[in-house]
C-alpha cells in the first residue's frame, strides 16, 4: 500500500470547503485542519504509487481553494 500526506494552503477563507471537498476524495483516508504554515493535511492511502500520485495531482490540487501543496509519500525500508 501507497501512503502520502498532503500539505495544503488554502485561499483565506477557504478552509471548511476544502476540507469538506477532501471527503469525496476516494483514497483520502483521513484529514485534519492546522494550524500554522499549512491550512490542512490529507493522509491518502492507495494500492500502489501509480494511483496515489493520480488521485493528489488530479483530485486534489484541482480542489477550488487550494493555492499551495506539498506531498510527503511514506516509504517502507
Amino acid at each position: 500500500m501507497a501512503t502520502g500526506f498532503v500539505l495544503i494552503t488554502t485561499a483565506p477563507g477557504s478552509e471548511h470547503d476544502v476540507r469538506n471537498s477532501l471527503d469525496s476524495v476516494e483514497h483520502v483516508a483521513s484529514r485534519w485542519m492546522l494550524f500554522g504554515e499549512y491550512d490542512l493535511i490529507a493522509k491518502v492511502q492507495a494500492d500502489d504509487e501509480f494511483t496515489l500520485t493520480r488521485v493528489i495531482v488530479e483530485e486534489i490540487r484541482s480542489i477550488s481553494g487550494i493555492t499551495n501543496t506539498k506531498t510527503l509519500i511514506g516509504a517502507e525500508l
